[in-house]
């Protein structure tokens, strides 16, 4: 992985330019069998932890950070089916026949297959509770209608991690689905962003019909309880591409100022170490929220971890990459400079679900001892 990150680094710009997917970047992924990372060994995969998981991530946006988040919503997919452990499957009412389908689904990955998620909408984001498109049942299985946006890597994926609600339920029932790509999902080119514009995370318009073992777990209603106890690959997954934005905003920064024969600026190298000081810490955090996910997943104190990794590392690239850009100085501002692209990208990892504010909000609630799932005035998912 470390030898591909140089690649994928002298492509970013003109991928960043255009906003165009990155396809070369997905190509070397493929040729060495890392969308596979999440895929058990015994159906042709890397058997990877989500400690693995975390420092593939880290690495990879690295060099783009744009590619880590394509391939993170891919591995959130991936990682989710693999390490669901049967028992919690079963405790929702899983179908013996759902694990051949997941089989399937993750042995097709671990040949090439790329997942795309395509759970937020306009108007609700990532509140899953609000989703509108729904679902209704038919003769065949399901019938799902609705758009979804923000979806990365829309017009390369094979198929769709969808979040739909039942049709006129009065409570909201909300399901996972995965959806071919193909007739009934329209991409609609929208993404022009300021940052992550390589991810062309276009709009994605569904009206399918899918037969019964497009529904994840072949049970209903299962989505909303699954994300809060096991939160991981909805909150803190992006965590690890950030850390790895905010070292490269270090990176990009320090060979600028040698480039420029400013390294002997106290101001600038003091800005520098407080930066490493900062990623160091974040990916503390992001490792022992790793760590915990990997050997005691869904237990509450690493539910807590999940959260504080997201907030830090979210809230540090932000930070990372606005004092590098002011040691950089004024000319590594302009279009085309690495740091003005690792910039824009940086500033939205506070935006991405759940957000900095939310974290906040659901770390400080568990400080005072209350429900933080469930103790606000509108529903956390």
């Amino acid at each position: 992985m470390r030898a591909l990150v140089p690649r994928i680094a002298d492509r970013a710009q003109e991928y960043d330019r255009t906003g165009d997917f990155p396809v070369a970047d997905f190509d070397d992924l493929r040729a060495r069998g890392l969308l596979g990372l999440m895929v058990p060994v015994d159906l042709g995969g890397c058997g990877a932890t989500f400690s693995d998981y975390t420092e593939i991530a880290m690495e990879l946006a690295e060099g783009s950070g744009s590619t880590a988040l394509i391939f993170n919503m891919h591995a959130s997919v991936t990682g989710a089916l693999a390490q669901l452990s049967e028992e919690v499957l079963s405790a929702f009412g899983a179908r013996r026949e759902f694990f051949d389908e997941r089989d399937r689904l993750l042995a097709e990955a671990a040949t090439g297959a790329l997942y795309a998620v395509a759970m937020s909408e306009r108007g609700s984001g990532s509140r899953l509770s609000k989703t509108t498109t729904s679902y209704r049942r038919t003769a065949r299985g399901f019938r799902i209608t609705g758009s979804k946006t923000f979806v990365s890597g829309a017009e390369h994926a094979d198929a769709f991690l969808v979040t739909a609600r039942e049709a006129d339920a009065v409570e909201p029932n909300i399901s996972y689905f995965l959806v071919p790509a193909g007739p009934g999902a329209r991409v609609e080119r929208t993404w022009d962003a300021m940052g992550m514009r390589a991810t062309a995370s276009h709009d994605v318009h569904f009206d399918v019909e899918i037969d019964g073992s497009g529904l994840l777990g072949g049970v209903e209603g299962v989505t909303l309880p699954l994300v809060q106890l096991m939160p991981q690959w909805v909150v803190s997954s992006y965590a690890a591409v950030y850390v790895g934005v905010a070292r490269s905003a270090l990176q990009a920064a320090g060979a600028h100022l040698k480039e420029r024969g400013l390294s002997g600026l106290a101001g600038a190298r003091a800005r520098l170490g407080r930066a490493d000081a900062a990623v160091a810490g974040a990916e503390a955090v992001v490792r022992e929220a790793a760590r915990r996910v990997t050997d005691h997943p869904g237990e509450p104190e690493t539910n807590r971890w999940v959260w504080r990794a997201k907030l830090v590392a979210g809230d540090t690239a932000a930070e990372v990459a606005s004092t590098a850009l002011e040691a950089a100085g004024a000319s590594a501002t302009r279009r085309g400079h690495p740091l003005e692209r690792i910039y824009r990208d940086a500033r939205c990892g506070a935006l991405q679900p759940a957000t900095s504010d939310v974290c906040a909000d659901w770390l400080g609630t568990a400080v005072l001892n209350g429900d933080p799932d469930h103790d606000s005035e509108l529903p956390r998912w």
